[in-house]
């Protein structure tokens, strides 16, 4: 194929499938593309997954889709950040925030980082990210990521949102744009001699024939593993966590609005707080070689308590892994088909939004010819392990003493060398700026990312003890800086109401 493909076939619907028929119309439209996107409304999505990366507003950004028009039709709300109780166990570390790094953030990151490197050289200093970062001040002010003038710059921000109206905004999206919606089961997959997909069978549309297929199917990989032979590589090893059970619950009826992810270490995994403009989403994910799925339950509606009373519970499983060759023949894996990992971080909306982007960057960049396929699939296996390394390093760093999973975490050598040179390099008096530029093409997560989990674990050795970590005049001074700051912003409630309700209006009108 030495030109744009003139009938793709997106097979399943969903966030995925539905962001790549959007993209593939976007920047492919030129080429009067046809696009057919197929799926079975009658099996339904996954549909958990509700918070997001700041990658998400580059997408709709992209499509020219303001907040104003998509986040009232997904329940959605602002997300500062995540943060992280219950992992670390040493005093003043019991709980730490992971920030989104801005530009507001300057001169006090810089700080921050300069503090870590003197406390992990033995200075008594306390260097927790909490005291730095501007958006750890706007979620415990229950602030929005936008000033009260609009004309300011923004800081970097995500998102929560419902994720099967997400679904359908961008369906609908997709279908103004021409997208075509086959709803309707596959039967059959037919390859040709060369061993590219061409037909595929339908139950009551017939024959489908394409040139270019996208697997959005989940889990079971109908095209890229149960027709092109890819099999998922396992990664239970590294991230012991394979179920998780959801309760929805109702959100107060209050002037505030939080503006970050609750991910709360519990027995044998953590729990999500997810709250979005009407409802919390809140979920479990642990390891079933610890604790079964009514135990999981049960200890989710105890944390609960009366709010999870009469609300029902979806359970998940799955393998963590990846497959090998994300794109292979004439067909690419998007989303579930390709692999997973787990929630924490929110990180798979953006695996799959990177996975569109890069694919479509690549095959036209190209000429519409797989000589670039072995150079994609690196691409996208980095950025998954690089994923996988930083999350594996959450548990191997955690300092509970209450169950073996915990422990047991700790204590599991099966490391990459990249997550096992971070971890030495940080433990060292080794330059780690040095150390994270060394490995920086197998990092999915940057500077600020790193500095803050391994500081706020406490992760400074025998130094780590609660009389360094007094507030200092420093952290005074850096703590009243992002204050005043945050001060600027809106109150996150507010600032939602103001365009709900203008929606609202729209949609009377």
């Amino acid at each position: 194929m030495n030109s744009a493909p003139e009938h793709i076939i997106i097979l399943g619907g969903g966030t995925a499938g539905w962001m790549a028929a959007n993209l593939m119309m976007h920047r492919w439209g030129r080429y009067s593309p046809r696009i057919s996107l197929i799926e079975s409304t009658k099996l339904g999505t996954v549909g958990v997954g509700e918070g997001s990366t700041p990658y998400l507003k580059e997408f709709f950004d992209t499509l020219g889709i303001p907040e104003s028009t998509w986040m009232p039709a997904c329940n959605a709300t602002y997300k500062c950040g995540i943060r992280f109780p219950g992992w670390c166990t040493k005093p003043g570390y019991e709980s730490y925030f992971h920030p989104f790094y801005s530009d507001q953030d300057g001169p006090q990151a810089k700080q921050f980082f300069s503090l870590c490197n003197e406390r992990r050289n033995g200075t008594k200093v306390r260097a927790h990210p909490d005291d730095f970062f501007v958006s750890a001040a706007l979620a415990e002010q229950f602030r929005a990521p936008k000033y009260k003038e609009a004309e300011l710059s923004e800081p970097v921000y995500a998102y929560h949102f419902d994720a099967e109206l997400l679904g359908r905004f961008l369906r609908t999206l997709a279908l103004e744009s021409g997208v075509n919606h086959i709803d309707d089961q596959v039967t059959q997959v037919v390859q040709d001699k060369q061993g590219n997909i061409a037909i595929l069978h339908t139950q009551t549309h017939g024959p489908l024939r394409g040139d270019l297929f996208v697997d959005c199917s989940g889990f079971k990989g109908l095209l890229i593993q149960q027709t092109l032979g890819e099999e998922l590589i396992s990664y239970k090893k590294q991230l012991f966590n394979d179920s998780a059970v959801a309760i929805q619950t109702d959100i107060e009826e209050c002037s505030q609005l939080s503006s970050e992810t609750i991910s709360k270490a519990l027995k044998h995994g953590w729990v999500w707080q997810i709250p979005l403009h009407n409802r919390f989403g809140n979920g479990y994910v642990y390891c079933s070689d610890y604790i079964n799925e009514q135990q999981a339950e049960q200890e989710l509606r105890e944390l609960l308590g009366d709010k999870a009373d009469g609300k029902k519970a979806l359970h998940l499983n799955w393998t963590p892994g990846r497959i090998e060759q994300h794109w292979k023949q004439n067909c690419v894996a998007i989303g579930l088909s390709q692999g997973f990992l787990e929630p924490l971080e929110a990180p798979m909306l953006f695996i799959v939004q990177k996975s569109i982007e890069r694919f479509i960057d690549c095959f036209e960049q190209s000429g519409f010819n797989r000589a670039i396929q072995p150079a994609y699939n690196q691409e996208i296996n980095n950025m998954i392990d690089g994923t996988r390394d930083y999350l594996q390093a959450h548990y191997a760093l955690n300092t509970r003493e209450d169950t073996a999973y915990w422990q047991d975490n700790r204590n599991n050598q099966n490391r990459s060398d990249v997550l096992n040179n971070i971890l030495v390099g940080w433990n060292s008096k080794t330059n780690f700026d040095q150390v994270l530029h060394d490995n920086m093409d197998k990092l999915a997560y940057l500077k600020t990312s790193w500095y803050c989990m391994l500081a706020g674990k406490a992760q400074f050795g025998v130094s780590a003890t609660s009389e360094h970590d007094q507030i200092s005049s420093i952290s005074q001074l850096a703590r009243s800086n992002r204050d005043k700051e945050a001060a600027h912003f809106a109150l996150h409630r507010a600032y939602l109401d103001s365009f709900y309700t203008l929606n609202d209006q729209k949609s009377v009108g």
